[in-house]
């Protein structure tokens, strides 16, 4: 370390790769000093001024600032502080388009200057030997100082750094053409450069300061070594004048002939580089209190007429400062931020300067010409002669246009500093470094996209381990732990082990040895008791057995779904046929009414088409009473041929109902004077058959499961029914005799008016009609009764539902099945005795039909005989309105 630096105070400067040396074009704007312009009409301040986070905004529109107030405060990394360059009111916070190439719109304060240029409250400091380091560094921080050179780096940052810097190396080179602030600012300012030097050897104590000046700038280098001659660790090194010799590591590589390896800052070998700029605005901060507001900026090019270097606030629009230092622009005006290498094209001259900007160059055509079309590669290899950097830019050209990205990496992308000597030596006019800008710009933008992936992946495995971790807690909180040994088991296997070991000597050691190891097991499980888990076992054995019954209880109930859907069918089958035959019934009363009024007036014709209907009546219900009993006698065991046979035979003897019911009602009032008992033989029918109809209709749906319980129920109902039938027509024939007292004790008489001949003719006709029409809606119930076995269950469910789809015990299925046999009993019953009512009521029909056909009635019928022939009829609709009622309730 001591000779190389005996080397660099003997002046060895050492050399860097390629370089460049273009027109210098620094004469125009060093014959005239700094000079300060006018405030202009607005100022505005971009908040984003640096690279790092933006502050957080503190003032707000409307408000009243003086000149170095802060805008904003520090929040997050290297975030650093703007402040008003004036004093003024703020007019708007909005975007305004930034000072880059791509002019994105940035957040912004508008500032219009009252003019009075009043300061806030300023804070010098007279020792600033006597200030700590974080005192310092917080000095720098709040005062909103970053590096000036062009890249904006906060200067607290590099200030604070914790690792040993060996060399402050100064860069006052501004190798690029017409660029000339820090020259002038070292001519006028040499003493503020090295103060501010001084404050930095304060923070990091380097063994030596260099300061780089270019050979061309003679008159800095003799203000800058007057400066400094009263400090020994300072020296001013002179170094050729190539470009670019002004970056950061060939600046390194010049002075102290070091390289800073691809990938690490100068840090990381003990450098630390800073500014001239950035040195001057450090000590004003700390002597003077002021915040970094204003900077050198160089304002040159041949459409300059007064070109030179200003002190220029920031914010101030870049048209004020060309129209201060009188512009006239060419068509097609170029105005470039920087110089004529890195600086690039502004979009608008209404950006305002911010703390990077260091030249405005408005050239013409013929001073910098537009660059040509880009032709194709001659691979002459001069862009690789020409690299600082020593890397490849042919190479990377390819790479950035066909996206391989890990190839740029690998061909070190990141090392280029875009100091365009590549482009500017290239004969086909390629923009080399506009490719290496974009595919920086991906490559950073794919890496954050890679950042968020992996850390994304990181919680979602943390996650996963939690989830696992706790799963594994939960499972391990109900295991029971070991039980703990007790000091006297432990003995015993230590003796066991012992007498192991003892006998090692023995040719069948190893036998005495498992045998010893079996025997300290077998204590082992003999003193830890296995605790008692009986009543468990017994209680999980039950579970099991609970488990066992409901799955063959579930089993069995699934093997009766099938037969209880085929009952399902044969239920929705009856409805639909009981449907059906009432609507028919219904039909017929109605044509019946409707055509008793256009009865014709043959009465004997009438009478003998009464009388054939009746006998054609009686055939059919004694055709379907045969075909019920053939169809009990069978007892089906087939589920579904036994729901359907009981769904016919309850729509037979629905309709057999129906239709003596259409009879009577038909007949009431067409009975003679002495049919009382015919009347009241059918008004028994008709309860008897309504009776067996609403039981019918009450078990419809619960068929019976068990076929075979189901027949001999039925057959045993079926005798029983014989029996009560002959009974009954026994005592019908002693019930005859005293219906005629038991009329007239029931009722009075309600009209004593004789009835007309012509009446009773209608009325005959009427019954006639009706008995007519209950025949053929017998036929059509009939067919009907056919068709309705093949309807669809989502047909069925359109007029009918069953009662229940849960399956019955066998306990309610044999009920059940006894109740449809006693049902069918009941109906067979119910149509015998209609029957024999049918035959009573043709034989008063016939000789009524006589005596109807005969000239009118010789002699008067008595008063007498017509009272109680009222009655009967009276006695007769009420019954059957009762029975019907108590039908309708039932259904």
């Amino acid at each position: 370390m001591e000779k190389l630096i005996d080397q660099i105070k003997q002046g060895k400067v050492w050399s860097i790769p390629g370089g460049i040396h273009p027109p210098g074009q620094k004469l125009q704007s060093t014959t005239q000093a700094i000079a300060r312009l006018p405030l202009p009409d607005k100022l505005v301040v971009s908040l984003k001024q640096h690279i790092g986070a933006n502050g957080k905004l503190i003032v707000e529109k409307g408000q009243q600032v003086l000149k170095g107030q802060a805008l904003t405060k520090p929040s997050g990394n290297w975030s650093v502080p703007v402040h008003a360059p004036t004093s003024g009111l703020i007019s708007d916070i909005c975007p305004i388009p930034s000072a880059h190439p791509s002019a994105l719109p940035e957040l912004s304060v508008i500032i219009e200057p009252d003019g009075e240029d009043n300061w806030c409250e300023l804070n010098p400091v007279t020792d600033a030997k006597a200030l700590s380091h974080d005192e310092l560094v917080d000095i720098i921080h709040q005062s909103g100082i970053a590096g000036m050179g062009g890249a904006g780096f906060p200067t607290y940052v590099k200030a604070d750094t914790r690792k040993a810097i060996e060399f402050l190396i100064v860069n006052a080179v501004e190798c690029e053409p017409y660029i000339t602030a820090d020259d002038m600012l070292m001519r006028e300012h040499a003493d503020g450069i090295i103060a501010g030097i001084e404050l930095m050897q304060q923070l990091l104590s380097p063994q030596l300061t260099i300061i780089g000046i270019e050979d061309n700038k003679p008159d800095a280098i003799a203000a800058m070594e007057q400066a400094a001659q009263h400090n020994a660790r300072i020296i001013v090194q002179t170094v050729p004048t190539v470009y670019p010799s002004g970056g950061e590591k060939q600046l390194i590589k010049l002075l102290t002939g070091k390289e800073v390896p691809s990938g690490s800052i100068p840090a990381d070998i003990g450098m630390l580089v800073q500014n001239v700029g950035t040195l001057f605005a450090v000590n004003q901060a700390v002597h003077e209190g002021k915040p970094l507001i204003e900077r050198v900026v160089t304002v040159t090019g041949n459409t300059i007429h007064k070109q030179g270097n200003v002190w220029a606030l920031l914010g101030t629009e870049i048209k004020h400062l060309l129209d201060c230092q009188g512009f006239s622009p060419v068509p097609q005006q170029r105005v470039v931020m920087g110089g004529p290498m890195m600086g690039f094209t502004l979009p608008t001259v209404r950006i305002g300067v911010v703390k990077t900007t260091n030249c405005i160059l408005a050239p013409d055509h013929q001073e910098l010409a537009e660059p040509g079309d880009e032709k194709a590669c001659i691979r002459c290899s001069a862009c690789a002669d020409a690299c600082p950097a020593s890397l490849l830019p042919q190479q990377l050209q390819w790479f950035a246009k066909s996206k391989e990205y890990d190839k740029l990496n690998e061909h070190n992308l990141f090392d280029c500093i875009e100091c365009g000597a590549c482009a500017y030596v290239c004969p086909s006019e390629i923009p080399l470094v506009q490719y290496y800008r974009v595919a920086k710009a991906e490559i950073k933008e794919q890496q954050a996209e890679q950042i968020k992936a992996e850390r994304a992946k990181e919680r979602f495995e943390a996650r996963k381990e939690r989830l696992e971790r706790e799963q594994e807690e939960r499972q391990n909180r109900h295991k029971r732990k070991p039980a703990a040994k007790s000091d006297g088991e432990k003995q015993k296997v230590a003796d066991a082990l012992a007498r192991v070991k003892s006998k090692s000597d023995d040719k069948d050691s190893k036998s005495a040895v498992a045998a010893a190891i079996a025997r300290a097991k077998a204590k082992k499980q003999g003193a830890e008791l296995e605790p008692d888990n009986s009543e468990v076992a017994k209680e999980r054995a039950a579970r099991k057995e609970q488990a066992r019954k409901y799955k063959e209880q579930k089993a069995l109930e699934q093997g009766e779904e099938g037969v209880d859907k085929d009952d399902k069918k044969s239920a929705v089958a009856a409805a639909i046929a009981r449907a059906k035959a009432k609507k028919a019934a219904q039909a017929t009363e109605e044509n019946a009414s409707a055509e008793t009024d256009a009865a014709p007036k043959d009465d004997k014709k009438a009478a003998v088409a009464a009388a054939i209907a009746r006998a054609k009546a009686k055939k059919a219900a004694q055709a379907a009473e045969n075909q019920t009993e053939a169809e009990e006698d069978s007892a089906p065991v087939d589920d579904k041929k036994a729901a359907v046979a009981a769904a016919i035979a309850r729509a037979k003897a629905k309709k057999a109902a129906q239709a003596a019911e259409n009879k009577t009602e038909a007949e009431e009032d067409s009975a003679p004077v002495d049919d009382k008992k015919a009347a009241i033989a059918r008004a028994k029918a008709k309860k008897a058959a309504q009776a067996a109809e609403n039981q019918t209709e009450a078990e419809e749906d619960s068929a019976p499961v068990d076929d075979k319980k189901a027949a001999v129920a039925a057959a045993i109902a079926r005798a029983k029914a014989k029996k009560a039938a002959k009974e009954q027509a026994q005592s019908d024939d002693s019930s005859q005799q005293t219906n005629d007292s038991s009329a007239e004790a029931d009722a009075q008489p309600q009209a004593d008016a004789p009835e007309s001949n012509e009446d009773k003719k209608k009325a005959a006709v009427a019954a006639a009609i009706a008995r007519a029409k209950a025949k053929k809606a017998a036929k059509e119930q009939a067919q009907s009764d056919d068709s309705s076995e093949q309807i669809n269950d989502s047909n069925d469910e359109a007029d009918a539902k069953p009662q229940s789809d849960a399956p019955e015990s066998s306990e309610d299925k044999k009920k059940a099945a006894v109740a449809a046999a006693i049902a069918r009993a009941k109906a067979k019953k119910a149509a015998k005795e209609q029957a024999q009512s049918d035959e009573s009521s043709e034989q008063l029909d016939d000789s009524s039909d006589t005596d109807d056909s005969k000239p009118q009635v010789d002699e008067p019928e008595s008063s007498e005989d017509k009272k109680k022939a009222a009655v009967a009829r009276a006695i007769a609709r009420a019954k059957a309105k009762k029975l019907q009622q108590e039908g309708n309730d039932k259904s």
